[in-house]
């Protein structure tokens, strides 16, 4: 179970994660909830499926959405970035993307961006998955699972 392995690998590190979910609403943070001793790893998250809200509740700067739009690798990293901060977690899990069924600001369904920071260094992995929404939305979940991970290795 990939949460299961992110969390442990956490906890071997004694550094926690907390993540701002677009498309996934919830589900990255609801994955690593359900796990017994999950407290220790997770410190928490903010659903900003509303544009507005990935300002006022993850910090991403209102410039970079005029500039690039809530779906965009920019929005991804701010995500990650606002989020390690307002949260005080060692890592930041951004997620943004279309899981359908209809194109988003010219981005077709199952394009994702995820984005991973330490506020040292910030990546982002940009997906195209296949799918329906909830396909999508739980391989972006695996996706950022994963590259938080790799990060961790």
């Amino acid at each position: 179970m990939p949460a299961a392995d992110l969390h442990r690998a956490l906890l071997a590190r004694g550094e926690t994660v907390a993540a701002a979910e677009s498309l996934t609403a919830g589900l990255f943070c609801a994955g690593l909830a359900a796990l017994p001793g999950a407290s220790a790893t997770l410190r928490g998250g903010v659903v900003v499926y509303a544009t507005d809200l990935k300002t006022s509740l993850a910090g991403v700067p209102a410039a970079t959405l005029a500039a690039h739009g809530p779906v965009s690798r920019e929005t991804a990293a701010a995500l990650a970035e606002g989020v390690r901060a307002a949260c005080g977690s060692t890592w930041g899990v951004g997620l943004t993307g279309v899981a359908g069924p209809d194109p988003v600001d010219g981005h077709r369904p199952g394009r994702v961006y995820v984005g991973v920071s330490d506020g040292r260094r910030t990546d982002v992995v940009e997906l195209d998955l296949p799918g329906d929404r909830n396909a999508v939305r739980g391989a972006a979940v695996g996706a950022a699972t994963q590259a938080l991970l790799d990060r961790l290795s």
